[in-house]
């Protein structure tokens, strides 16, 4: 009888101890994607420190726009998204000459603001919205050229990175 509870007090020990191991593994896991999420952050933020221009998201030619996909029907949103997808339809070249601020061009691919309402992306994100709501106030009431919104939409976004 003593040596099943020695062998079972040797066991729950050794449980411990590889439990122990574990969490101690996790934790220093954890600890080095904070670091390296730390250090990515610092780094996003150096070009300002540094002197060095902001990074200009991805946007397309005029002659990237003669081939552009449809944007899906306003009428499918409500409030500001359904101005967007309706100023989407509106100025889809001016839209595909300007990069779009909340960087999806490195998280899905995108080419340029118009990407974002060739599907539902620009309904989840208000700075899609907000920045083709600019675009089309820019270009309609103020009659600016879209090199003109393009210039003025990286001098406002850049700014506030």
């Amino acid at each position: 009888m003593n040596k099943k509870l020695g062998l079972i007090i040797v066991i729950l020990v050794l449980s411990a101890v590889v439990v122990g191991l574990v969490q101690s593994q996790k934790g220093r896991n954890q600890a080095a994607r904070i670091d390296e999420h730390s250090s990515q952050k610092a780094t996003s933020h150096t070009s300002h420190s540094t002197g060095a221009p902001p990074r200009v998201p991805a946007y397309q030619s005029v002659a990237e726009t003669k081939s552009l996909g449809p944007t899906l029907a306003a009428d499918q949103f409500i409030g500001k998204t359904r101005a967007a997808y309706k100023a989407a339809k509106e100025i889809p070249a001016t839209l595909a000459q300007l990069p779009c601020y909340c960087n999806c061009d490195v998280g899905y691919g995108h080419k340029s603001l118009h990407s974002c309402f060739e599907d539902d992306h620009a309904a989840h994100c208000a700075v899609c919205v907000d920045e083709a709501l600019l675009a089309y106030q820019l270009q309609t009431e103020q009659k600016m050229s879209p090199e003109q919104v393009r210039a003025l939409i990286i001098e406002k976004y850049s700014s506030s990175n």
